[in-house]
């Protein structure tokens, strides 16, 4: 995947309030479709979005028919799959991974009569384009602040899939909550530059255990990094990202992120269905529930699963700000003054380490 302008996502923190005119005319029925980057069995990121293309289904009945393709590379590829789908009457085409945003737009140019919704993307092109995204920030804060404390080496580790603001603002956020609770705690970051490649996932777990990190989190799309953690015999933990990945949980996993997509894909195809559906761009997190902490084990301490807890409530409930100043930037410049709290723009464009990170950003 081409690493894309990360400046240009600045601008998108001044549109999420942004919606378009509502279509008048309800639908009798919706053929929904979803693009996946990845195999819906993939125990991560596609299998959830597929679980809320099912949620759907199950929601509207036979109003609704699902149709979805799994595996598709970002990129020309994909351009062809959406053109495809939109020949073959999809009102509403969900595209699942960043790298679809061009694809995306191109297409939807195309076909103005036809609904594109991409994922964690910022361009919307044209008026019947619409993103959405969450704010998995939120979550890799409980995820750090746990990381901090149950750390015996100091040293924690994170997977990274590709340098783009999403993936960059989550390592940000990490390791801030682990320094908060750990002054001694040092952070190492390897890139798979993949979303789904279980090998180059499980690489990248083997290179962090190999430099002594004790807690990994990751940004990628398998179970791999799990799997690798769980052959440590209990020296190294983890979380689940994006699903629970629960069948870790009497293994290296002490938590996860959830993606919960249904409720963002069932409010939009009954949009459809009742002439309510306007362009928009979302961008939930915990409040909303897209954003979920799986389930804390018994693993972690009584003392610790509470202030994990508390500290998801209190992003939930609006009264703490993951990115709450004072915070520099890796180089010792000021970014947030004491009490400041980061504007959307800021970190949808975020394409810089916070002090204490040790490493450079892919370019």
């Amino acid at each position: 995947m081409k690493r894309r302008n990360l400046l240009a996502t600045a601008a998108m923190g001044l549109t999420l309030a942004f919606g378009g005119a509502a279509f008048a005319q309800g639908m009798d029925k919706v053929k929904a479709c979803f693009v996946y980057v990845g195999p819906i069995g993939d125990g991560g990121w596609t299998f959830q979005h597929h679980e809320g293309a099912l949620a759907v289904q199950k929601e509207f009945g036979d109003k609704v028919e699902i149709q979805w393709q799994e595996n598709v590379p970002e990129g020309a590829d994909a351009e062809r799959v959406l053109t495809q789908m939109a020949l073959g009457g999809c009102n509403i085409i969900f595209t699942t991974s960043f790298g679809y945003m061009d694809p995306t737009n191109a297409v939807a140019a195309k076909f103005p009569d036809v609904k594109f919704e991409h994922a964690t993307g910022f361009k919307r092109e044209h008026p019947n384009v619409t993103t959405y995204n969450a704010r998995f920030y939120e979550g890799r804060a409980v995820q750090g602040h746990i990381a901090g404390k149950m750390t015996k080496s100091n040293k924690i580790g994170y997977i990274g899939s590709f340098p783009i603001p999403e993936v960059i603002m989550g390592i940000n956020s990490y390791y801030l909550h682990a320094k908060k609770v750990n002054p001694n705690v040092e952070l190492s970051v390897v890139w798979a530059f993949t979303w789904f490649d279980p090998a180059k996932e499980a690489d990248a777990a083997k290179a962090l255990i190999d430099q002594g990190v004790d807690v990994i989190a990751s940004h990628t799309d398998s179970t791999a990094p799990l799997a690798e953690a769980a052959k440590t015999n209990g020296a190294v933990i983890g979380f689940g990202q994006a699903s629970d990945m629960a069948e870790y949980k009497d293994g290296p996993r002490v938590s996860s992120i959830i993606d919960n997509w249904a409720p963002y894909y069932v409010k939009r195809v009954g949009a459809l269905l009742d002439g309510t559906y306007a362009q928009q761009d979302a961008w939930e997190g915990i409040a909303g529930g897209e954003v979920e902490i799986g389930e804390i084990t018994d693993k972690v301490p009584a003392d610790v699963k509470a202030e994990a807890e508390a500290l998801r409530d209190a992003i939930a409930a609006g009264t703490y700000h993951p990115f709450t100043g004072p915070i520099n930037k890796q180089d010792g410049s000021p970014w947030l003054a004491e009490g400041a709290t980061a504007p959307d723009g800021d970190l949808l464009g975020m394409n810089f380490y916070v002090e204490g990170i040790v490493g450079d950003i892919p370019q």
